[in-house]
């Protein structure tokens, strides 16, 4: 018997195990829990409708995370997931080397190009302050502010940097623009002053929603967690066209919305530590993906770049799978049901070599057949060319044979079987 035959045939006895450790870690915790920091009146009602995973700062080269800001207003533009009558941003300082100072910060309807809809622009406060400082290593949540939204409406969150921040905390890959200018631009409608412009996020890493829309009363919302294939790299710019998009678009078209948060960050890793890439699955998806409130499954897709990238010691698919348990593990915990992912082809890839492939091959039976997950979403298969399975079907690929274009996005989405979430 092989050493995989083995680990498959041990497997539902290790998710018990891991599970059960799990909630013992976990102790009388449970699922809706408001993240660390958050005061423990606040609502239950309060549900995530957008997000964007941490990290830590880059290199000057990629975009504005190692030397940060000074005298600057910055301009994100999100679009949420999920409607309501009132609003309230995360902001994260999670890898910030000095406290973070917020000298103020508003929210509006996006109107494009840095410039948003006049008349919609709301202050946001802080433990009812206009200004607010960030511990080095802290989260915070910003007071609600009203501002009726409808499921994929883009909102602009800017903020005024006065001081020197020092080296920021980023997502990566946002695939959406963002915007900056010089000094206080705080209260501009138009974007005119916003001339420098970047393709990170910066200490913005969620939108919750509140209120008595219709969509505000959807079912729990769904995190997608992962690596690019999550994150959407390559996906075209400022189109909102990654895989939880699409998920999302699907289950509002469906008369089911729900909240669709992605917690993706490319390059990142189940069992290693990625630098700019991230940490590791197993020590970020606790504070990434358990602290969201009102979720109630997570689908899991990673494994891609611990089995193509070359890492010292080399990465077994036992390991992986033991990492994918522990996620498991981790989720159940938590009370939510959890979905795995196939990983995708990536034949003719920097990632590819014979070896790599018949990792992945080995990986996905066991997605497949050993019952570990809830379920399971096969984007394998939904991404594989007819011609030869191995390789990423030419009409999904964005190029470099591992990622896919948005027609890929989209496929990847309607992979999913709704009724499994």
């Amino acid at each position: 018997m092989t050493t995989h035959q083995t680990f498959r045939r041990v497997t539902a006895a290790l998710v018990t195990l891991v599970t059960t450790v799990a909630l013992t870690a976990c102790g009388s915790e449970e699922r809706g829990t408001v993240p660390p920091g958050a005061p423990a009146s606040e609502p239950a009602f309060w549900r995530g409708a957008w997000a964007a995973s941490p990290q830590a700062p880059g290199t000057s080269a990629e975009n504005w995370s190692a030397e940060g800001f000074s005298d600057h207003t910055l301009r994100q533009s999100v679009r949420v997931t999920l409607g309501g009558e009132r609003l309230r941003i995360e902001l994260s300082n999670r890898y910030g080397t000095r406290p973070l100072r917020i000298d103020g910060a508003t929210v509006a309807r996006a109107a494009g190009k840095g410039a948003v809809v006049p008349g919609s622009a709301r202050p946001l406060t802080f433990d009812g302050g206009g200004t607010v400082t960030i511990p080095a290593g802290g989260t915070l949540l910003s007071d609600a502010a009203d501002l009726p939204l409808d499921a994929f409406d883009s909102v602009t969150v800017t903020l005024r940097l006065s001081g020197a921040t020092g080296p920021a905390t980023v997502h990566r890959v946002a695939s959406a623009t963002t915007h900056r200018a010089k000094g206080d631009h705080l209260s501009d409608i138009d974007g005119s002053a916003f001339t420098e412009t970047d393709a990170s996020w910066y200490f913005l890493t969620g939108v919750e929603i509140q209120g008595s829309s219709p969509d505000s009363r959807a079912e729990g919302a769904v995190v997608t967690f992962g690596d690019s294939l999550t994150d959407g790299t390559r996906s075209t710019r400022d189109a909102n066209h990654r895989y939880p998009d699409a998920l999302a678009e699907r289950l509002a078209a469906t008369g089911r919305p729900r909240a669709v948060l992605n917690h993706g960050i490319s390059g990142n890793k189940v069992v290693r530590d990625g630098g700019p890439y991230g940490e590791k699955a197993l020590t970020r998806f606790g504070p990434d993906a358990l602290t969201e409130r009102g979720v109630t499954t997570v689908i899991i897709l990673e494994g891609t770049n611990d089995l193509g990238y070359t890492s010292d010691p080399e990465v077994s698919v036992d390991e992986l799978i033991e990492g994918h348990l522990a996620l498991i593990g981790k989720a159940r915990a938590r009370g939510l049901r959890v979905v795995g992912a196939t990983l995708p082809p990536f034949k003719g890839s920097s990632h590819y070599s014979p070896h790599n492939e018949a990792q992945r091959d080995a990986f996905n039976d066991w997605i497949r057949t050993s019952g570990a997950y809830d379920a399971y979403a096969d984007l394998d298969r939904a991404l594989a060319d007819p011609g030869d399975p191995d390789r990423i079907r030419p009409a999904y690929d964005s190029g470099d044979r591992l990622h896919p274009n948005d027609a890929g996005y989209r496929a990847m989405a309607e992979a999913v079987d709704l009724d499994v979430l």
